[in-house]
């Protein structure tokens, strides 16, 4: 493997595992915030 091919890959598996934390925490969170139901009235 060259080393042109190398770093191309490596540049590639990182561009691809940005955001990864942030994207799976949307995908499983959603963007929009819990908002309460039913709330008892005091």
């Amino acid at each position: 493997m060259s080393d042109t091919k190398k770093t191309s890959k490596r540049r590639e598996i990182r561009k691809n595992r940005m955001g990864q934390d942030r994207k799976k925490k949307l995908a499983k969170e959603g963007t929009t915030p819990k908002f309460p139901i039913h709330v008892e009235k005091k």
